[in-house]
C-alpha cells in the first residue's frame, strides 16, 4: 500500500526548494551536499530524502517550476492586456514589468536558472532548455508585434536577446530595497526601448 503524504507535504517542497535555491546561489550548485542543504532546511539528511531523492532531483524541479511560472506569467499578462484592451506596445511594457516584478521575489530560483542548467542530466537539460527558448520566442514575437519597423525578422533575436540583456542580470546589481526599485527599473527599460536615451521627447 502506497504511503499518503501530508497535507503539508507541497508545502515542505516548496520551502526545500526555496532555501536550496538560496544555498546554490551561496556556494554554487556543485559544491552544495545534500547533508547541507537538510542543514539549510533545517532537517535530517533522511527527512529530506523523503521529499527528493537527489540533490539533482531538487535542481530540476527548482528548475521546471520557476520555468513553468515565466511562462504562465507571459499568458497571464497576455490575458489581462487582451482584456483591459493595452496597445502591443503597452502590453510589451507590462510583460516587461512583470518578469522583473518575478526576479525580485525569486532572486535565487533565477540565479540557478542562469547557472546551473548545466548539471541537468541530458533529458531534464533539455525540458529546461527547450522551456526557456519558449519563453524567448514569445518574448520576440511581442517584441515584434510592439515595435514592428524595429523588429524586422533578421533582427529580431539580437533586439529579444538585447532586451533579455537588460533585465537578466539584474540581479547582481539591483537590489531589492535599494535606491531604485524593480518597478522603476522596469520603468527605466520601457522608456529606453520606446525613446533610447534621450531625454527632450
Amino acid at each position: 500500500m502506497a504511503r499518503t503524504r501530508a497535507p503539508d507535504h507541497e508545502t515542505q517542497r516548496e520551502q526545500i526548494l526555496d532555501l536550496a535555491a538560496a544555498k546554490f546561489a551561496q556556494t554554487s550548485y556543485p559544491s552544495t551536499s545534500m547533508a547541507e542543504l537538510a542543514a539549510a532546511s533545517g532537517t535530517s539528511k533522511a527527512r529530506l530524502y523523503h521529499y527528493y531523492e537527489s540533490k539533482e532531483a531538487i535542481l530540476f524541479d527548482l528548475l521546471d517550476r520557476y520555468t513553468k511560472r515565466l511562462m504562465l506569467i507571459i499568458a497571464e499578462v497576455e490575458g489581462s492586456s487582451q482584456r483591459r484592451g493595452l496597445s502591443e506596445r503597452e502590453t510589451f511594457a507590462e510583460l516587461v514589468r512583470a518578469f522583473l516584478a518575478e526576479y525580485e521575489t525569486s532572486h535565487s530560483r533565477h540565479v540557478a536558472l542562469l547557472n546551473d542548467v548545466k548539471y541537468l542530466v541530458e533529458t531534464q537539460r533539455e525540458v529546461i532548455l527547450d522551456r526557456q527558448r519558449d519563453i524567448v520566442a514569445a518574448f520576440a514575437r511581442q517584441l515584434a508585434r510592439a515595435y514592428p519597423e524595429r523588429a524586422a525578422k533578421e533582427s529580431q533575436t539580437a533586439l529579444t536577446m538585447m532586451v533579455f540583456g537588460m533585465i537578466n542580470w539584474t540581479f547582481t546589481w539591483l537590489k531589492p530595497g535599494g535606491p531604485l526599485s524593480y518597478r522603476d527599473f522596469a520603468d527605466q527599460v520601457v522608456a529606453v526601448l520606446e525613446h533610447g536615451l534621450r531625454t527632450d521627447t
